[in-house]
């Protein structure tokens, strides 16, 4: 065993002279023991172990120092302080406890500095609970000393525990900083609270205003970031507005923030206006995967792949999440051969890269592809992820293969030990309700080892309206509307399947109850993108100046289409109306409108590609593949379930979505 990195020690003066003997004597007795050295027979009696220690704790010799630490009776604080950083290093939560044991018996350890070093090292590894106890144990509470273990509270998801500490930190009258702000809010969204997380998220946004940290770019950021977890984009927009400064930390958080909040139209725009007036802000991995995101969300190839062009030119190709998010982009905007090529052409891969791959094949209708992707990953001995399991599941789902979804489910525990989660059994009653097959999907319910939770009902919902089952429909409903009351969607849900079913006096009722509660249904909103601008269309019912050119294009297409065999199905209409009236319904749909728009302003032959943020409805469904054929166009239309690709009267999903 080599001990030590001789150079290292030849620095310190006491060494130098005892440098031969000292040598001799430890290669003479290896495996090296320093706790049974005899100060008074050796040579190296004149060896300051305080530099011994910290020369050791410098070479990686974190055993030997902790050996030596037991024979050196008044350790520095620059001693422990070594000794703590590496035992934080090399994960050793051993040696850190013997570490703090010397520490409490050298009187050290209620140094503020020290004790904060040790909770930063416990917290590194991962022992929250001994943290805890140092800070109890430390009587000369620094700033510091607080701001490290709110850290580590926040970083283990003890966002109550924090906050409870937070408070007895004001009563105490310590002053924050940005460092407690910055976990304080962490706290708001690590973990479940008790009480309301976004009510405490805005609270400590007032005491942020009342002692003065408004400017800090840091503090502002969580700040806003806590806000766009919430959903809350007005608030998260204040305070990116009323930012001083901003950095590339908070441009990203904002552009994530309108990304991952159905608002990818605002993403790019603020990328736009960050690339036009930040000219010092340059975009770092975080900012292009978030763009990426906003692409893929609008189905904007494009710009796509303009974003893409930038991240070759500025290098940040190598970086794998970026790689990763490109994999989606193009697979969400209907390319999935180049999401392949991508995919085929890194150098690196993880768990992650697979998932992606998996999900555009996925989503786009080819499930057996999909499923063949997930065991080429196993077969190359990456371990699927439970987010694996939910992509492949999915894709069963979108392609209707009930039994290859079962025999995935029912391996993720027997094989892989991967116990299901809520989304994994939503999967799977998604699969089997949409496949008819309810009494299985009431089974698997009723069977699951937790109470089943929105996702799962509402996956039993969205299969009731498919087939158009009442009863379960109204079972399912009822406990959405205990366990989501303000979510309209589930409303509008169980209207439409009453409206399939001519229940008109029940589609009323649904429609008060919605109006009682103060929700609207969402319109249907669809993005094309024509010549690298996005135009937004939104599904109107009443008379609009700026698309009646639209409408006139439509009613023109429609007389065209109805000639080939289309019939408009009215029924999808949730109103008791006239036939006539049903049909100047569905020309507004917004599918529609963008499809029209499209046709006008591209090219013949030139794909059109559109997104819609709410599912196809059947009649859009019946429309677009009739306007395909007669146009002799590709029209790609994602809507918030799945891909669909229309071509020459055909639809990709086969009429399974």
């Amino acid at each position: 065993m080599r001990v030590l990195q001789m150079p290292q020690l030849v620095r310190h003066g006491p060494f130098q002279s005892h440098l031969c003997c000292y040598t001799s004597y430890v290669s003479s007795r290896l495996p090296v023991c320093f706790v049974s050295l005899n100060p008074s027979s050796n040579p190296t009696k004149d060896i300051n172990n305080n530099d011994l220690i910290q020369s050791l704790c410098r070479g990686g010799n974190l055993k030997q120092a902790v050996q030596v630490l037991c024979n050196e009776p008044n350790p520095t604080q620059k001693t422990f302080e070594l000794l703590i950083y590496s035992c934080a290093q090399q994960k050793s939560l051993s040696d850190g406890l013997d570490v703090h044991h010397r520490l409490v018996g050298s009187g050290l350890n209620q140094d503020p500095y020290l004790a904060t070093k040790l909770i930063n090292m416990y917290r590194e590894l991962g022992a929250v609970d001994h943290a805890r106890k140092v800070f109890d144990e430390t009587r000369e509470k620094t700033i510091y000393v607080w701001a490290a273990v709110f850290q580590a509270l926040a970083m283990a998801g003890r966002g109550e525990e924090l906050l409870e500490l937070y408070r007895q930190m004001n009563m105490m009258g310590i002053p924050s900083n940005r460092f407690t702000y910055t976990y304080v809010l962490k706290a708001c969204v690590v973990s479940e609270l008790s009480i309301c997380p976004l009510r405490k998220g805005k609270e400590i946004h007032a005491h942020i205003l009342r002692h003065g940290y408004e400017g800090h770019v840091h503090v502002m950021t969580t700040l806003l970031d806590v806000y766009a977890k919430f959903g809350c984009i007005f608030y998260a927009s204040s305070v990116f507005d009323a930012m001083p400064d901003k950095n590339i930390v908070s441009w990203s958080a904002m552009i994530a923030c309108y990304a991952k909040n159905e608002r990818p139209m605002k993403a790019l725009e603020l990328f736009q206006l960050m690339m036009l007036e930040a000219c010092d802000t340059v975009p770092n991995p975080v900012t292009m995967v978030t763009v990426l995101q906003a692409c893929a969300g609008l189905a904007a190839l494009e710009h796509g792949k303009l974003v893409h062009g930038y991240v070759l030119r500025r290098g940040l190709d190598s970086v794998l999440p970026v790689h990763n998010t490109l994999i989606t982009m193009y697979g969400r905007c209907g390319e999935i051969s180049t999401g392949q090529r991508v995919f085929d052409y890194m150098k690196k891969r993880d768990v992650v890269s697979w998932n992606s791959l998996i999900s555009i094949y996925g989503m786009n209708g080819f499930g057996k592809k999909a499923i063949q992707i997930f065991e080429n990953m196993i077969n190359r001995g990456v371990s699927p992820s439970n987010i694996s399991f939910i992509t492949v599941l999915c894709a069963c789902s979108h392609a209707g293969l009930v039994e290859e979804g079962k025999i995935l489910f029912d391996s993720m525990l027997n094989k892989y030990r991967i116990r299901p989660s809520m989304e994994h059994y939503a999967c799977m009653v998604d699969i089997l309700g949409r496949a008819n097959r309810f009494d299985e999907a009431i089974k698997l319910i009723d069977n699951m080892d937790f109470k089943p939770g929105p996702k799962v009902w509402g996956s039993l919902l969205g299969s009731c309206r498919i087939h158009c089952n009442v009863e379960l429909a109204e079972r399912a409903s009822t406990i959405l509307f205990e366990l989501e009351p303000m979510n309209a969607g589930n409303y509008v849900l169980l209207s439409d399947i009453y409206a399939k079913s001519g229940m008109w006096n029940e589609v009323r009722r649904v429609r008060k109850q919605l109006e009682s509660r103060g929700l609207q249904k969402i319109p249907s909103c669809s993005c094309i993108e024509v010549k690298r601008k996005i135009y937004s269309l939104v599904s109107v019912e009443e008379y609009n100046p700026q698309i009646e050119d639209l409408r006139a294009f439509l009613v023109t297409l429609l007389t065209e289409i109805k000639n080939q065999g289309y019939v408009p199905q009215t029924n999808v209409v949730k109103y008791d109306l006239d036939e006539e009236e049903k049909e100047r319904i569905l020309l507004g749909h917004s599918g529609k409108l963008a499809v029209a728009f499209g046709l006008i302003n591209t090219s013949k032959g030139e794909t059109i590609r559109i997104s819609n943020n709410l599912r196809l409805c059947e009649d859009c469904h019946g429309f677009m593949k009739f306007v395909s054929k007669f146009s002799n166009r590709e029209i790609l239309l994602r809507d918030c379930h799945r891909f669909h690709c229309f071509k020459d009267g055909i639809c990709s999903c086969g009429d399974y979505w």
